[in-house]
């Protein structure tokens, strides 16, 4: 009597072990990766900002020691050397820490090293003090996209590239 008892409690156990093993789960969904480089994250904020002759853009004059920064910066960047570019902007923003214009280049070698949040940060400390208008502007809001599509934030990417036409501004027409 015992062993038909036992019978009786053991064999739906075993069998619900073994149909547990048998059902597969499914697979996890995987999101997709995107595999756009920052080269080429980068060459989008450059093809936003894009020359235009019909537009009126204004350059401030510059601090000398800020000019010298920024060249050697660039001349890193070229290089390749992103961390001595950040190092050289991170100077001249000790001199001119509310200069749109470095602040974006800051924004571009952030972006260029993988580092979206921070790209984001000083583009949008750019974008509040800067003009609202012009390829620098366009320049902010590409920035802000590209970091925003490297994080997978799709939808928050869409909201900047639509402010990217609205930093475009034609210039005075004169007969």
């Amino acid at each position: 009597m015992k062993f038909a008892s036992l019978h009786r409690l053991l064999v739906p156990a075993v069998a619900c072990v073994v149909l547990a093993a048998c059902v597969s789960s499914a697979p996890p969904i995987a999101t997709p990766v995107d595999a756009t480089t920052a080269a080429q994250r980068m060459a989008a904020v450059e093809a936003a900002a894009g020359p235009d002759d019909k537009e009126l853009s204004v350059q401030p004059l510059r601090d000398p020691q800020v000019d010298d920064l920024r060249q050697g910066a660039q001349a890193q960047r070229q290089s390749g050397d992103l961390a001595g570019a950040a190092a050289h902007l991170d100077q001249a923003l000790e001199i001119v820490a509310e200069d749109p214009a470095v602040l974006q280049e800051r924004a571009e070698v952030a972006l260029l090293q993988g580092q979206w949040a921070i790209a984001e940060q000083f583009a949008r400390k750019a974008i509040d003090l800067g003009s609202k208008t012009g390829p620098l502007c366009r320049r902010h809001w590409a920035t802000i996209e590209q970091a925003r599509l490297a994080r997978g934030e799709k939808e928050n990417a869409v909201s900047a590239h639509a402010q990217i036409e609205g930093c475009t501004v034609p210039g005075i027409m004169r007969y």
